[in-house]
């Protein structure tokens, strides 16, 4: 199943919002059943339902670039194989949808575009949030998350973001001019804001304020980029906190064996975590 998209895509239009929309009927069939399994979940906490809402998806299979779809940005379901940050985002918006006691595929779409693109609306594919600390940033703007790493004794660095820039040539929306200098222009944005990170020497000792149900964003010493994985906090029952997430290495959804500071120990890339609380305000 690895990088490969499953299911055969449809292109639909929902005329109330002009929001296009790609996805199967199978993603359709499983979006019902999903919302009918989650209807009675509910945590002590919003973070404890955002970490049942996460492991309600244990053993999707992990697919690579499912967003990439077409020649047009488009609003792209897909239930059948997530990335780590697709991941993340159907929870978000599961778990929007159960805040707000919303049952229909149109209320998850609408939840999945605002978490998704800048200032939630789809505009074209430079709207994208592709990079996620202006995830955390945009979202926080959105109400629907607080970045508490400085809170937690987070270090600001000083480093320029500009991969996709850097590296046109990996990503195919990027042939097109407009999108190339659109992200560009992105990319000077984000620059002007210094990145947050709790060092990874840290998180042992401070991983009894990271709450389950918090999203963890990996932040990355590689040039260019500001991290490589997100995923969920998660306590577990031998009392340290772990990584619920879209391995690639393992192939799907899980949580990770080791604890997150021992898992993290193997990244000679990582540098540390970014880690932003939902709160999920209705808007």
């Amino acid at each position: 199943m690895k990088n490969k998209i499953v299911g055969v895509f449809l292109i639909l239009v929902t005329y109330a919002n002009a929001q296009q929309i790609t996805c199967s009927p199978e993603d359709k069939t499983l979006f019902e059943v999903k919302i009918a399994d989650l209807e009675p979940t509910k945590g002590t906490s919003l973070g404890d339902t955002i970490a049942l809402v996460g492991q309600s998806f244990l053993g999707t299979p992990y697919v690579e670039k499912t967003l990439e779809v077409g020649n047009t940005e488009t609003l792209v379901v897909n239930f059948g194989g997530l990335d780590c940050t697709t991941f993340v985002e159907n929870v978000m918006a599961f778990s929007l949808m159960l805040q707000n006691q919303q049952k229909d595929f149109e209320n998850f779409t609408e939840n999945l575009e605002t978490v998704r693109y800048r200032n939630g609306e789809l505009d074209g594919y430079p709207s994208r949030l592709h990079y996620f600390t202006e995830w955390i940033r945009n979202n926080e703007k959105k109400g629907l998350v607080k970045d508490i790493t400085a809170e937690l004794g987070g270090v600001k660095l000083v480093k320029p973001i500009n991969f996709m820039g850097m590296h046109r040539n990996l990503y195919p929306f990027l042939a097109s001019d407009e999108n190339f200098e659109a992200m560009l222009a992105v990319e000077k944005e984000i620059a002007k804001e210094k990145l947050c990170y709790l060092p990874k020497d840290q998180i042992e000792s401070k991983e009894h304020l990271i709450k389950s149900g918090d999203i963890l964003a990996l932040a990355t010493s590689i040039k260019g980029l500001d991290v490589t994985h997100t995923g969920i906090a998660i306590h577990q029952p031998d009392g340290r906190l772990h990584l619920l997430h879209a391995s690639s290495k393992n192939g799907e959804v899980e949580i990770s064996e080791m604890p997150l500071a021992d898992y993290l120990k193997n990244i000679k890339s990582n540098i540390g975590i970014i880690v932003a609380r939902p709160t999920l305000l209705s808007f």
